[in-house]
């Protein structure tokens, strides 16, 4: 009983402790983009798919290539827009749902934590298979974006926003 009680306050605490700067340090406006290693054979997704990617619900890409999924911590703008936007889901609930989901066995990959848009574009030109978000303004003729429901980052309706 001890233990569980101590769980939960640990895990409050680091809620909170998580959460405070995304409200303090947030930007807002800027139009987040998908970017997937140069041979991923995919150029547009819908929003319903990008979800499935970030959920761990579907793990290859066409051709049998493994999704590698880099995010970014918990306190970057990048991950706010994703989990807001896609997942419909508060960063406790993304945690609590990869928990279980490792817990159950049902994948054996976790997302992989990036800590600068650097480092997420060396990784995912690295990576095959790998998908991230970055800010769109850091976005490079390198890079291979992806469209989401038929729209590229800076046009009307784009839904990473």
């Amino acid at each position: 009983m001890v233990g569980v009680l101590r769980r939960r306050i640990l895990c409050q605490t680091l809620w909170l402790a998580l959460a405070w700067p995304v409200t303090l340090g947030a930007q807002t406006g800027h139009d987040v983009a998908v970017v997937v290693h140069p041979d991923v054979p995919v150029d547009s997704l819908t929003t319903a798919d990008l979800r499935r990617l970030v959920l761990g619900d579907r793990g290859f890409w066409p051709g049998s290539v493994r999704v590698t999924l880099l995010l970014r911590a918990p306190v970057a703008y990048e991950r706010d827009v994703v989990l807001r936007n896609i997942c419909e889901m508060t960063e406790a609930q993304f945690r609590q749902h990869w928990i279980a989901k490792v817990f159950r066995a049902d994948t054996a990959v976790a997302p992989k934590i990036v800590y600068s848009p650097e480092m997420s574009v060396d990784l995912v030109n690295r990576m095959p298979g790998a998908i991230t978000f970055i800010d769109f303004s850091n976005a490079t003729r390198s890079l291979k974006v992806l469209k989401i429901d038929g729209k590229l980052p800076g046009e009307a309706d784009y839904p990473l926003r």
